[in-house]
């Protein structure tokens, strides 16, 4: 994966802003920390950081090229997954390469197909392209989002970057929060409006769209959306094609020039990758698979069941390991690591996010990173297959918000009460709830409960899901490492988005057809096995210590959080025994000490980014 930004203006000679576009690009080292390319032009200047995966010779960027005497020049970050699919189809129309990386071929793909050439692509994506003979700048992101792509106008500008951090290292973009940023931060986050970048007048490009940039302003295209049409196939047939598709997905991301592991939690989902994997590395005598799990110290002893997270992951672990034959490692983390990861979690995010559960995974990946380069990741089958609580239970499922996160009143309450006035935190989290309702693609004729539930999917595709990708995104790629993420295949989610219930929960369980489908692969044991979430600590040394930072940031009359929570509230909160309320307020995993982290993350994120509050 790779670190993009870039700056367009209308009036303004580029070619002499190289110190501002070295320290757009500097900011996203991180991401890509193997090259660093720039281009700069008058109209145009583009930003690259590189992490190599595929021909480290031939896919240096920026990436200029030119095909019957139209000229490109374009950054990317992202991969391709039908790279020779698209270099055989080039070919036959008349198109050279000079290397055979995905680079070249999507530059190529542009130029042959224009802005149409992002529905032919299978891949993960965030990419800008200049042409210079219609003279403007085309950008893209891939269908389900996995890879990031901010922007903002200012003036005859418009600058875009993978990150936050780049542009605001712009001299014109500052960090300004709203009355819409601050609802963003105190009312969804760690989710985010799709389409929003929290800072005022900053905007993301939304998965599925492209953009062209003209002297006229922005034209926003939707090139992709689900389709809602009846599901003809039977039983049998609707197994088989399940297991095609996520069987090619999982085979088509195994390719690259570096090494590639898994992730393994003992769950279906990363088990299920983990055995094609490791039976493709047999078969290409690829080697022995390595898989890599998370624990905490003293889990084991603290663990404690619920409805959320029923068991542990270290024995599913260990059977599928073995069954495999992988070359597993178990990396186990400490509170004083968790803690230390929160401000480095907040720094990768640019955003306060999900606490330890970010911080934690940020210390995996940078562990992975000293072994491999990239791995493949579970995330994304339940909101495909329908595995979250959410999806069967009644009272979640006829929440009348979003699921995940029920507690909107309560967390109106932990905000000063002039905040809670202008924000009104749950009048803007009701309007988005129905922004997104209106966008589902209805079928005419659906029964009441299965029209519900495709709402439902529709909501933990456009929230949920990127949520966690966007987690995915930041904190592996603040340790170099690159995450691809199978189950996000766009023809997967196509197909199972009409899958009617009763087939999807075959067997009455969730993601029942993803385990039909995927007999054979697995022992019964992991392959039923109830569904239990990416790992949190239950260590009460994290709860001690996150509530002794929030305490320290109450008694600071410097503190630029406490004008906008209700500090008697925290304090009673903090004071109480935080284990005492283990129902989550955001997701399955944030509860009472994920509150703590979050609101010390808070006042850490508006301190070191010298945020500003716009009234």
């Amino acid at each position: 994966m790779c670190g993009i930004t870039g700056w367009l203006d209308w009036e303004k000679d580029l070619s002499q802003e190289r110190p501002v576009l070295q320290a757009m690009t500097a900011c996203l080292n991180n991401r890509g920390p193997d090259a660093e390319g720039f281009w700069l032009h008058p109209r145009v200047a583009f930003g690259h950081r590189r992490l190599v995966v595929v021909d480290p010779t031939g896919g240096k960027q920026p990436m200029s090229a030119i095909h019957r005497k139209h000229a490109c020049t374009m950054v990317y970050n992202g991969e391709l997954y039908n790279t020779e699919d698209l270099r055989q189809e080039l070919l036959a129309a008349g198109h050279t390469f000079l290397s055979h990386s995905d680079t070249e071929v999507l530059l190529h793909a542009y130029l042959e197909w224009g802005p149409d050439c992002v529905e032919r692509l299978n891949g993960i994506f965030a990419f800008a392209i200049w042409d210079e003979r219609a003279h403007h700048l085309f950008l893209a992101r891939d269908r389900m989002g996995v890879k990031p792509l901010f922007y903002a106008q200012r003036g005859s500008s418009f600058l875009f970057a993978s990150e936050l951090k780049s542009l605001l290292a712009h001299p014109e973009i500052k960090p300004v929060l709203s009355r819409e940023g601050l609802a963003e931060v105190f009312a969804l986050s760690p989710a985010r409006t799709p389409g929003h970048g929290v800072f005022q007048n900053v905007h993301e490009v939304r998965p599925g769209y492209s953009l062209i940039v003209t002297p006229n302003g922005i034209r926003k295209h939707r090139y992709w959306k689900l389709v809602s049409q009846p599901h003809s196939d039977d039983l049998r047939t609707t197994t088989e094609r399940v297991r095609e598709l996520v069987t090619d997905s999982i085979h088509r991301q195994l390719v690259a020039d570096v090494p590639v592991s898994t992730l393994l939690s003992g769950g279906l989902d990363s088990s299920v990758i983990t055995a094609v994997a490791a039976s493709s590395f047999k078969e290409q005598q690829r080697g022995i698979h390595h898989t890599y799990s998370i624990d905490y110290v003293d889990n084991a002893r603290h663990f404690q069941s619920s409805s959320f997270q029923p068991d542990e992951d270290a024995p599913y672990v260990k059977i599928v390991s073995d069954y495999l034959g992988t070359e597993h490692r178990t990396i186990t983390f400490d509170t004083a690591e968790l803690i230390d990861a929160l401000r480095t979690a907040t720094l990768a995010r640019d955003l306060p996010g999900m606490a330890d559960i970010d911080a934690s995974l940020y210390l995996f990946c940078r562990e992975i990173k000293k072994e491999t380069t990239v791995v493949l990741s579970g995330e994304c089958a339940d909101e495909v297959f329908g595995g979250y609580p959410w999806f069967h239970r009644d009272e979640l499922l006829h929440a009348g918000t979003f699921p995940w996160a029920k507690a909107t009143r309560e967390r109106a309450s932990w905000l000063s009460p002039e905040l809670q006035d202008w924000v009104k935190p749950e009048a803007y989290v009701a309007q988005r709830y129905e922004e997104t309702l209106d966008e589902v693609p209805q079928l005419p004729g659906e029964d009441p409960l299965e029209a519900r539930r495709r709402e439902m999917f529709y909501l933990n595709l456009s929230w949920f899901m990127n949520t966690l990708l966007d987690r995915k995104d930041r904190m592996s790629m603040a340790a170099s490492l690159e995450a691809r993420v199978p189950f996000c295949d766009h023809r997967i989610v196509e197909y199972v988005w009409n899958i009617p219930w009763q087939l999807k929960m075959h067997g009455n369980r969730e993601k029942g057809i993803l385990r039909k489908a995927m007999e054979g692969y697995l022992p019964d044991e992991v392959l039923y096995r109830k569904k239990s979430p990416y790992p949190k600590t239950h260590n009460p040394a994290y709860t001690e210590a996150v509530r002794s930072w929030l305490l320290e940031i109450l008694n600071d009359s410097s503190s630029p959080l406490l004008p906008l929570i209700d500090v008697p509230t925290i304090r009673r909160i903090a004071n109480l025994d935080a284990e005492a309320s283990g129902i989550p307020f955001f997701g399955q995993l944030m509860s009472t000490p994920q509150l703590f982290a979050y609101l010390g993350q808070l006042d850490f994120w508006l301190r070191e980014y010298h945020v500003a509050i716009q009234h």
